[in-house]
C-alpha cells in the first residue's frame, strides 16, 4: 500500500521545539515534492513548508518563516519540517502529502497525490 506517514507530533510548551517526520511507505521519496499542511479547529487547512525533489527549492508560509525548517533524507525515505519557538498558535493536525513530479527543483502545495492521516501538535502550557 503507497502511503506517507507522519510521526513526531505531542504537547509542547509555547517557545519549544518538535522535529515531524513524514516518512514513505510503498514507495521511494526520490521522485515526489513534499509539502506540510496543518489545520487547527474550525480554520481552513494551510500550506505550511514544501520541498522539492532535489530540496533546493523550498517554501514557507509567512507565520512560520524564521522559525520552520523543512529538509530532506532520500536516503531514509522521510521529510523532515524542525519547529522551533513554538506559538499557541501553531496547535494544528499536521498533515504531510506527496506528488509526483517531473520538476527537480520546483514544490508548491497543489495536486497532491499522497496525504497522510495527519499528527496533533500541542502548543500549550
Amino acid at each position: 500500500q503507497l502511503q506517507v506517514v507522519e510521526s513526531g507530533g505531542g504537547l509542547v510548551q509555547p517557545g519549544g521545539s518538535l522535529t515531524l517526520s513524514c516518512t514513505a511507505s510503498g514507495f521511494t521519496l526520490d521522485y515526489y515534492r513534499i509539502s506540510w499542511f496543518r489545520q487547527a479547529p474550525g480554520k481552513e487547512r494551510e500550506g505550511v513548508s514544501c520541498i522539492s525533489r532535489s530540496g533546493s527549492s523550498t517554501n514557507y508560509a509567512d507565520s512560520v518563516k524564521g522559525r520552520f525548517t523543512i529538509s530532506r533524507d532520500n536516503a531514509k525515505n522521510t521529510v523532515y519540517l524542525q519547529m522551533n519557538s513554538l506559538k499557541p498558535e501553531d496547535t494544528a493536525v499536521y498533515y504531510c502529502a506527496a506528488v509526483l513530479t517531473s520538476y527537480v527543483d520546483r514544490c508548491d502545495y497543489s495536486g497532491m497525490d499522497y496525504w497522510g492521516k495527519g499528527t496533533l501538535v500541542t502548543v500549550s502550557s
